[in-house]
């Protein structure tokens, strides 16, 4: 038999109706139950803002619950206690949450773009008014990586993180990897399943792991590594030969999202590298084997070790049900740890990218003549760079790949030796290289 309710309801506005939206909906309605046993309290959805507000969406919501097309109507309503934003986008999402956090309403929000981009006005305005601005749906789909980062783990030295934060590249990658499809038959497979956007650019470029990644950073750290600043490389364009070139190797490639400090051993100062790139990992490691629309992210602490999350990076249900629980923790009257630090986070010194250090995968396209596997190693050579296995393949119409691997060296060695190798003159296209994990 259900209890009876004992304490005041959790009153709730919704924005966006979208594939999260519609989740959550579901939730609250499939889980009343389990959600007043977590929380001795009923959490109740008052009105839901649209852009369209159709009958056929009206017939979806609970009894008593309204649908607006009026921003107001969540914000100023005296009988909402959480706003949960989930339309997307910047400009309104940031408008909806500002006035609601000028209100005193607590907020919820899966919209990792706006707060990698644009949050530091927001914090400042929850913390003034004593507010929640919870976002554990914003990075990883359904893996409690913002309230693990913020509690568990609060009493370790975060020194690393490294992570798979995009499913739509994954799911691409692993139908290269396992199936043998181009780049961009395995694009279209995503966008048929609904794993991949129309315009899938945030995706295949990055950004949309970048967005991640510095929100990551932030509870990490305490640091801010402004978006605008971080070095993004996508896969789009992914060539499946240097799939079958890391098989063969033993390793698969990935698009990972990096960030770990270094400390430097003469003046004591710390500095954040970090990144988003397609990057060789082993395939004994763990986040080599996650496949398909999956996330996952290692975490090195002091004195916790080496921690390791996966599971599903997106979907309607499983990231409503991260939402969900961002409003069992407000239901349950949690003190605001918006950003996991009592004070505000500072600016990261950053090591540059070019001073970044690696070791990497390289394919180029050359003609089949004496002397050039002894130029490329020369122009290796001049930059101090180790070339550890070479593999030239077959013939392709008098080009040959030639595929090396080196030790360890700078992006800016890197960079330098490939362009004397252009200089040359032995080069059929341009170079292809990766950094190995």
């Amino acid at each position: 038999m259900t209890q009876q309710v004992t304490q005041e309801p959790l009153y709730v506005g919704l924005a966006g109706m979208g594939t999260v939206g519609g989740g959550l909906i579901q939730l609250l309605q499939e889980d009343r139950d389990l959600i007043y046993r977590r929380t001795g309290r009923r959490i109740v959805l008052r009105k839901v803002l649209v852009r369209n507000a159709t009958p056929e969406r009206a017939g979806m919501l609970p009894e008593g619950c309204e649908l607006t097309t009026d921003m107001a109507a969540l914000t100023d309503d005296p009988q909402i206690d959480v706003v949960v934003e989930l339309m997307g986008g910047t400009g309104a999402a940031h408008a909806l949450i500002s006035r609601a956090l000028e209100h005193g309403k607590h907020i919820v929000t899966a919209n990792k773009a706006l707060l990698a981009e644009d949050s530091e006005a927001l914090f400042d305005l929850a913390r003034k008014n004593n507010c929640l601005l919870r976002y554990e749906g914003s990075v990883a789909g359904a893996i409690p990586i913002v309230g693990t980062l913020t509690d568990p783990l609060a009493g370790n030295h975060i020194v690393s993180l490294m992570g798979i934060l995009n499913g739509t590249s994954n799911y691409i990658l692993s139908e290269m990897t396992t199936n043998g499809m181009d780049f961009d038959g395995a694009l279209r497979q995503a966008q048929e399943l609904g794993y991949a956007e129309a315009d899938p650019t945030l995706d295949v470029d990055g950004f949309d792991a970048a967005h991640k990644l510095t929100l990551l950073i932030r509870l990490a750290f305490g640091l801010d590594y402004p978006f605008a600043s971080m070095p993004v490389q996508g896969i789009r364009g992914m060539d499946k030969r240097d799939i079958a070139m890391a098989r063969e190797f033993g390793y698969r490639i990935k698009l990972i999202a990096e960030a770990r400090l270094h400390k430097d051993e003469k003046d004591g100062t710390t500095r954040l590298e970090a990144g988003v790139f397609p990057a060789l990992v082993h395939h004994s490691f763990l986040l080599a084997r996650v496949g398909g629309v999956y996330n996952a992210i290692r975490l090195e602490g002091a004195p916790s070790g080496p921690i390791f999350l996966h599971g599903r990076g997106a979907g309607a249900l499983p990231t409503a049900s991260v939402v969900l629980s961002d409003l069992l923790a407000i239901a349950r009257g949690d003190k605001p740890n918006n950003t996991g630090f009592a004070n505000r986070i500072v600016r990261a010194a950053i090591v540059p990218p070019e001073d970044w250090r690696s070791r990497y995968y390289v394919r180029v396209m050359v003609h089949d003549e004496s002397g050039v596997l002894r130029d490329l190693a020369g122009c290796m050579a001049a930059e101090n760079i180790s070339m550890a296995q070479v593999i030239q393949k077959e013939n392709e119409k008098n080009v040959v790949p030639l595929v090396f691997m080196t030790h360890e060296t700078t992006a800016q060695a890197m960079t330098r030796a490939l362009q004397k190798v252009h200089e040359t003159g032995i080069l059929q296209t341009a170079p292809v290289y990766y950094r190995i994990i």
